[in-house]
């Protein structure tokens, strides 16, 4: 496993990274997918709300236990959920093999972990829109790690830079929305749509600025 980001990077698009796009429609959105990363005694990152499912992921990996909510459109099996503003809301408290379970019909994995990494997201999800990038929440979800996960959180976050202070968002052009053929249900429609475009990924490494760009559908 690793990043939606770092998928569509390297070309290698799956359903998870597609489920990130879905609400976008024609337009560029900036102020996207926004990571940071600082390197002292132990390792820290925090992000914005699209790398809430990832970092739950991440943590998945290293053995937590997790609790908090999750919220799906799909009913999640021996869990009870309530309606909530359009989706499914759950209570959630389990290991990681319970997340990974669960991971692949969320929406949205809101959870806190203890154990080997430190984890904290924020419950309530933040507005749609096109804000810029100083309006958005950087610190919807933190981790914290020690220094012997330094290298795979940077294989995840970071994999195309190297630095004790890191910050990288992103910019989505969108100029196509590719529909599926033979499909008349207009959710169907919606949600196995394609987006085509380009990602625009900004780095700054130990205040040195950078910039990459990669075509995606997704």
């Amino acid at each position: 496993m690793t990043s939606f980001i770092k998928k569509i990077f390297l070309g290698e698009v799956d359903d998870f990274a597609h489920r990130q796009f879905v609400r976008f429609g024609k337009g560029v959105y900036g102020g996207k997918a926004i990571v940071n990363f600082w390197k002292t005694g132990r390792i820290k990152i925090s992000g914005s709300y699209e790398y809430a499912n990832d970092f739950v992921l991440f943590a998945s990996e290293l053995g937590n236990h997790f609790s908090g909510i999750v919220l799906s459109k799909d009913p999640l099996e021996g869990l009870q959920g309530k309606k909530k503003a359009g989706f499914l809301e759950y209570h959630f408290s389990g290991d990681s093999d319970a997340v990974r379970a669960i991971a692949g019909k969320a929406h949205a994995l809101l959870l806190d972990a203890d154990g080997e990494v430190t984890l904290r997201i924020k419950k309530k999800l933040p507005k749609p829109g096109k804000s810029s990038e100083s309006k958005v929440d950087d610190k919807f979800c933190s981790l914290e790690a020690g220094l012997e996960h330094e290298g795979k959180i940077k294989d995840w976050f970071f994999w195309d830079a190297d630095g004790k202070k890191m910050r990288a968002s992103h910019e989505y052009h969108i100029t196509e929305i590719v529909l599926p053929q033979g499909e008349d249900n207009p959710e169907l429609l919606r949600l196995h749509a394609k987006r085509k475009g380009k990602i625009v990924r900004k780095l700054t490494v130990d205040g040195k600025e950078d910039r990459s760009e990669r075509s995606f559908e997704v």
